[in-house]
């Protein structure tokens, strides 16, 4: 039998001889077309039989190889004519398949485009055929298409353009959107990677065919990026309160937003985003936020070449900029130290590298200025590296010497008692390390360089002082010696000694409050600029020194405490980031640890006053590994004493509600994967219930209360188990809708109110019947008795008895863990007793409990408030509750005294004084605190130390407790919370977080405080007006407007601002964000309108006083002045006495609706700058605020054209509107939303489904509208990819949803193809399949046309082979 092979060949051969024989004969036989087909036909149907007998798809791809092979070798173009006919046949009637016929013969060698005829004949047999290839395949045929025109070059003789017209047919034929062989997202996608931005197109003929093809995709490209030049004027600000981390990552490589689809998106968009990173790099605080942005972490040590890049040019920038602007240069010098220590150690940068490219960018220069600070830099990474690294690593320093010093002259000594000095000497400093440096290699014994002549009496005055037997700790010589000496042990250890000891060692030991407590040492520290002085090798062995002589106090079981100095100074060198490993971490992971196995309570109870009253800006993962270790420390029974419990608890309760709003979710959620990390308190209620309203806040700040709960509920399960209770109403009312379901549905056994009296009664009868002191003892403090001992103390005392000695040894016993179950029952009955009583029996009740707490000291102030104020009241009881706390706050003398001496005698400045020690010293010889039982202390007793605690400060965090259950209550309590924020106001100026404070409470109740314009001022002015009467120079808390508005009477509250004062605000925080020298705060627009009120803005008053030079963000509870700028305006926003609305379109009108004069001179061509710190105020305010936006765009959907006719979409981006009228404000709204939504967090942002769905949906009825919103979702898809899937196939179905309306209300679509465009790339590039049954549905009610072009989104029988398709982005 006859191979296939054999068989087409005679088939070839009979069909190709009949055309020989005619073409012999060509003179004499009249051609006939119809004998050619009939030819053609007779070989087709005698293929299709030789095929019907070879069955399998490999018999057909071989014959339809073999036919095209004969086909492509004949010389003579008719008779390849002829085979392409038999081919063009074959399809027709369905023996094989067009595509198997296109590919073959586009992947043919023999197909050039110098071969004119069999070129144009084979073109155009696939344009015939094409039409019957599934999209798949046609994708597949476009690509073996461009492959062929790689091939044909750009410039060709005019000869060849036959060929390119019949390429170019079959490409149009494929580009045709009527046809839609295929999706057009597919060929712009095949076109963007051949031909991507930068490449030359081909033959201009055919370039012209893919540009206006690709120019087609601009629209879409528009709808999916943001408008205008927006990407480029985009900033964050570093510890922003819902700062979102993911939607600033940037591709490591291109520095630019991760973007997806190969689409003609604009320019900007492909601009990396160097000033973005700089922008960063140079806040305080931004190492973790660097490393996010560019991918890079600790575990995986990988250089990242544009950090290097961007790093190096920064330093240049400081060095430049070191005679202009000498404030913003030293934070920046200071920033980069610290981050460049960092960035090295990990590798993330390389420092030979990096010097070799500073010199390159200097060498240019002919600078000189700022070198001392860049030696200073340098060192910091010598200090610490140079025994570890060859040589080699640090020689291209050497370089920069030859640049930076070229004098002749010998530099001259710089004085020592100026801190300036360190920096002076830094490059002498470096010339000790690399001199000193052992080489690996005999041969490199010597430096290769000579000392450079300017440096030579430095290096002599270093040695000089080295052989000085005394040096003084109050000048900078001891530093200057640890600074160049690190390298060499036995040289630094003298220095090094003498700076540690000057903080233990004293020829007398150290008074401190307490009973029979004596510190070791002197009190005064050492100064921050001598710390500021020392390189961070110096630092570290700083440190480890403090650590081994507190681990050796502790484990020599020593009488003395920890010197005050020694404690100060400790505290002050954990702020250095740049320490952190030895800092923080060893204090946390090892010397805490270390000291409590030891036993020694006194030092432990001084290393955590130092955590909760000095340290700022501690990492979230430290904190929560403390508050875990104090969990564990609470449940020994060694811990059962009264002050270190009360220490633990205090500090326990700071930690809680210190949590930071956005850092509360990722260290909680670590709970559900790693139950040992986050150890929630077993048996303190308080402290859980701390932590549940900690929980609310930050769901209702973040957004996070908008998205499913589930993330905590394992939580709120094992705290209910651990502590069960309940909430009130009012509470419940106030927290987000998950957690008040939650709590709503867990039943809580309630006490029975009058089953307690009864019980107290009748044990009270106990108490004063029974006789014998053992069995007083043992009934009272065993674990069957019933937890109401504080009450039969209580009632004695109502009774006007003593205190019985055996009554104190009923408490001993309980034990302070115990008794706060005590603490709990007698709050229940103190309340229930409360609420009958007359005045004057009021008055006694309150009497009795000052006596318990300031003369026999049975339990303190702080834990009584604080369970007061955290148990659950309904009713009546409720405001009873709160009347005894406001009775016993202001009503005795004891406490009100002691607040106001601590606030008159004392500065919350503790960073910049020396005499601290001596001031707490005073202030507790006037109030000593008893921590022991009784009025007389036994004359053995020791008090453990105390370093900076006293009642006051304790107080603060229950304070703040106590103003926000204040707030859930009527308006009828606001009065006593007034007189309670008059009485102990004052404490705010030692509270560690003020404003966050501010902003959190105004944030969070903001429903409750709407309706109280008066408490909201007087909330501010109480906090503010603590701050700002011993702020010097004025920090800029708030504007000179809102400072007449606080200082008028409480009851004026009319106030509306005018549109200039919003300028202000907004113009305030971007010049702060521009590092431009702008006050963070202070206004001085003074003039007034015609009524006397704030609020008017002289236009010549635009100038703004320097910034405030005193405030050292390292002890700011914000970590730079972007964020205190920012958490300012919000506060000052919320306290307006308007409605949110109206403050919310005031912001929105800054932009869209601002005079022209504010506009020419201070917005002008910045406007993306404003929007961007508009953006950032209306995502930090509640939600009430950024609604408005909300309806403004509504608003303006329903003033766009609804009677169909054709918008153009230049319309949209107001980068090319803004010397135009007519659609500039919709394309400037469009801009702002943009902007505020790209700031939002995820949570935030999960209610755009719902927006689209519910309202705009129906003000949505032209393609214009519809169009508009297509451009304000576009630009967040991938978010809404990345981070919430849901929300993103509920959008997705909306807008097929509103495509549908739309349809159906107009009669023509002018820009059908961009919205096919748009819905592909969102298949493609997001959800694929997974709203098909949703989508499918609406495709198959929508016109023809459209239905033509979408067929491919939901794709069914032929067309569908189950598989999803995933375009891969550029």
């Amino acid at each position: 039998m006859a191979t296939l092979e054999e068989q087409i060949g005679h088939v070839v051969k009979e069909i190709l001889n009949l055309k020989s024989l005619s073409d012999v004969f060509v003179g004499y036989v009249v051609p006939s077309q119809e004998n050619e087909l009939y030819m053609q036909k007779q070989a087709v149907q005698q293929l299709r039989q030789i095929l019907f007998t070879q069955t399998g798809p490999e018999n057909v791809e071989l014959a339809v190889r073999i036919l095209v092979t004969y086909a492509v070798t004949q010389v003579n173009p008719q008779r390849s004519q002829v085979l392409l006919g038999v081919l063009e046949g074959l399809v027709e009637h369905n023996v094989v398949y067009a595509k198997l016929v296109c590919e073959t013969i586009l992947m043919s060698d023999k197909l050039q485009y110098q071969s004119s005829a069999l070129w144009c004949q084979c073109f155009q047999l696939v344009r015939r055929i094409i039409g019957g290839v599934d999209y798949k395949g046609v994708r597949d045929m476009l690509k073996l298409l461009f492959s062929r025109l790689q091939n044909v070059p750009a410039v060709v003789n005019v000869a060849v353009l036959t060929q390119i017209d019949a390429v170019e047919n079959v490409l149009a034929y494929v580009f045709d959107r009527n046809a839609c062989l295929l999706p057009a997202y597919f060929v712009v996608t095949e076109i963007m990677k051949l031909f991507p931005e930068g490449k030359k197109w081909p033959h201009w003929r055919i370039g012209k065919l893919f540009s206006d093809f690709v120019d087609s995709f601009k629209p879409t490209a528009q709808m999916v990026t943001m408008a205008g030049s927006a990407l480029n004027k985009l900033l964050p600000v570093v510890g922003y309160a819902v700062q979102a981390g993911n939607v600033w990552k940037l591709d490591p490589t291109s520095l630019r937003f991760p973007i997806r689809g190969s689409l003609p998106y604009d320019k900007e968009v492909y601009e990396p985003l160097r000033a973005l990173v700089r922008y960063v790099l140079e806040q305080q605080y931004s190492r973790d936020m660097i490393c996010n942005m560019l991918g890079i972490s600790k575990q995986h040590q990988m250089r990242s070449i544009t950090l290097e890049e961007q790093f190096t040019e920064l330093i240049v920038t400081a060095m430049e900029r070191s005679d202009s602007d000498a404030e913003y240069v030293n934070t920046l010098w200071k920033t980069l130290s610290s981050n460049m220590v960092f960035f090295f150690l990990f590798q993330f940068i390389s420092f030979p590298d990096l010097v070799t490219a500073l010199h390159g960018k200097l060498a240019n220069k002919n600078m000189t200025k700022g070198r001392d600070q860049l030696m200073w830099l340098l060192l910091q990474y010598i200090s610490i590296s140079i025994q570890k690294q060859p040589l080699s690593e640090f020689l291209p320093v050497l370089r920069l010497y030859d640049l930076l010093y070229p004098e002749r002259d010998i530099l001259p000594i710089p004085d020592v008692t100026n801190a300036r000095c360190v920096q002076q000497m830094a490059a002498a400093s470096i010339w000790m390390f690399l001199l000193n440096k052992k080489p690996q290699a005999p041969e490199n014994a010597r430096l290769p360089r000579a000392l450079p002549n300017a440096l030579k009496n430095q290096i002599e005055f270093l040695q000089q002082s080295l052989r000085q037997k005394n040096i003084s700790t109050l000048d900078y010589r001891v530093a200057l010696l640890c600074n160049a000496y690190g390298q060499q042990s036995e040289l630094f250890s003298v220095p090094m000694t003498m700076l540690l000891e000057s903080t233990y060692k004293h020829h007398q030991n150290a008074q401190m409050p307490g009973q029979n407590c004596i510190a070791e040492g002197p009190a005064q520290p050492l100064p921050i600029t001598l710390l500021d002085s020392l390189t961070v090798h110096t630092k570290l062995s700083f440190i480890n020194g403090v650590v081994v002589h507190i681990i050796q106090l502790a484990s020599s079981k020593s009488p003395l405490a920890l010197s005050p100095a020694l404690v100060e100074t400790y505290s002050r060198l954990l702020v250095y980031t740049e320490v952190e490993t030895a800092g923080i971490k060893v204090f946390i992971g090892k010397l805490l640890p270390t000291v409590f196995k030891h036993h020694a309570y006194g030092i432990i109870n001084t290393l955590l006053e130092m955590f909760a009253y000095r340290l700022y800006h501690v990492p979230a993962h430290f904190r929560v590994q403390l508050l875990s270790n104090l969990h564990s420390m609470a449940a020994r029974p060694q811990a059962n004493q009264v002050q270190f419990h009360l220490s633990v608890e205090n500090t326990a309760l700071r930690l809680i509600t210190g949590l930071g709003s956005a850092e509360v979710q990722p260290v909680l959620s670590r709970y559900l994967s790693e139950p040992k990390t986050v150890s929630l308190c077993s048996d303190s209620e308080e402290l859980n219930r701390a932590l549940v309203l900690t929980l609310a806040r930050s769901m209702h700040i973040t957004g996070t209360a908008n998205m499913s709960g589930s993330w905590c509920m394992d939580i709120l399960t094992t705290i209910m188990t651990n502590t069960p209770h309940s909430w009130s109403s009012h509470t419940l009312h106030c927290f987000p809708g998950i957690l008040s379901d939650f709590f709503q549905k867990y039943n809580v056994p309630k006490e029975n109110k009058q089953q307690l009296k009864r019980t107290v009664e009748h044990e009270y009868q106990k108490w004063k019947t029974m006789n014998n002191e053992n069995d007083i003892i043992n009934h009272f403090s065993h674990q069957s008795t019933p937890p109401i001992f504080l009450c039969i103390l209580w009632k004695v005392i109502l009774d006007g008895e003593r205190m019985t000695p055996f009554a104190y040894k009923v408490l001993e016993r309980i034990g302070p863990r115990q008794l706060a179950t005590h603490l709990r029952m007698f709050c229940d009955f103190l309340v229930l007793e409360c609420a009958t009583s007359q005045s004057q029996q009021m008055n006694n009740n309150i009497q009795a409990l000052s006596d318990l707490i300031w003369k026999y000291n049975v339990v303190t102030l702080d834990r009584l408030i604080l369970c007061l104020a955290l148990r659950s009241f309904e009713g009546n009881e409720a405001p009873v509750c709160f009347l005894v706390i406001r009775l016993l706050l202001i009503k005795p003398a004891e406490f009100r005294n002691r607040v106001n001496d601590f606030v008159k005698e004392n500065s919350a400045d503790h960073c910049l004084q020396s005499n601290w020690h001596e001031k707490h010293l005073a202030y507790h010889s006037k109030y000593p605190e008893r921590f022991w039982l009784g009025e007389l202390a036994p004359s053995q007793t020791q008090s453990l130390p105390v370093y900076y605690s006293n009642v006051c400060l304790r107080f603060l965090p229950v304070l703040d407790l106590v103003v926000h259950r204040f707030l859930e209550l009527p308006p009828v309590q606001s009065k006593s919370l007034e007189a309670i924020l008059d009485c102990l106001g004052g404490l705010y100026k030692f509270h560690d977080r003020p404003v966050t404070y501010l902003y959190n409470t105004l944030h969070y109740y903001e429903k409750e405080l709407r309706d109280r314009p008066a408490l909201k001022k007087k909330l501010l002015s109480t906090v503010y007006g603590a701050l700002m009467d011993y702020e010097q120079p004025d920090r800029g808390y708030v504007t000179d407007p809102y400072i007449q508005y606080m200082q008028r009477p409480l009851e004026e509250i009319e106030w509306t601002p005018d549109l200039d004062y919003y300028c202000h605000l907004v113009e305030r925080l971007v010049n702060t964000m521009s590092s431009k020298p702008a006050m963070p705060g202070g206004d001085t627009r003074q003039q007034q309108s015609s009524e006397g009120k704030p609020g008017g803005l002289a236009p010549e008053a635009r100038q703004k006083p320097a910034i405030a030079t005193s405030v050292d963000w390292r002890f700011n509870e914000f970590p730079n002045v972007a964020a205190h700028v920012l958490h300012c305006t919000c506060v000052e926003l919320m306290g307006l006495p308007v409605s949110s609305e109206i403050v919310g379109n005031a912001l929105l009108d800054v932009v869209l609706r601002s005079n022209p004069t504010v506009r020419k001179e201070s917005i002008g061509h910045n406007i993306e700058s404003w929007m961007n710190a508009i953006a950032l105020i209306l995502t930090s305010l509640p939600d009430s605020f950024r609604l408005t936006l909300h309806t403004r765009l509504i608003e303006y959907i329903q003033r766009l054209p609804q009677d169909g006719d054709v918008v153009s979409l230049d319309v949209f981006r107001y980068s090319t509107m803004y010397l135009t009228a007519g659609q500039v404000y919709g394309a400037y709204l469009l801009g702002q939303a943009q902007m505020v939504w790209h700031h939002c967090s995820i949570g935030q942002l999960s209610i755009i489904p719902q927006l689209i769905k519910d309202q705009m949906m129906a003000a949505v009825q032209s393609e214009a509208q519809f169009l508009y919103v297509c451009h304000l979702v576009g630009p967040f898809l991938q978010r809404f990819g990345e981070e919430r899937t849901r929300c993103l196939l509920d959008l997705s179905v909306s807008l097929y949803e509103m495509l549908e309306k739309i349809d159906k209300l107009n009669e023509h679509l002018y820009h059908m193809d961009p919205i096919c465009d748009l819905l592909y790339h969102i298949k493609y590039m997001f959800i694929g399949y997974g709203a098909k049954p949703e989508t499918e549905k609406v495709i198959k009610r929508l016109r023809p046309a459209l239905q033509m072009r979408l067929r491919f989104i939901a794709p069914t029988g032929a067309e569908s082979d189950g598989v999803q398709v995933k375009v891969e982005p550029v």
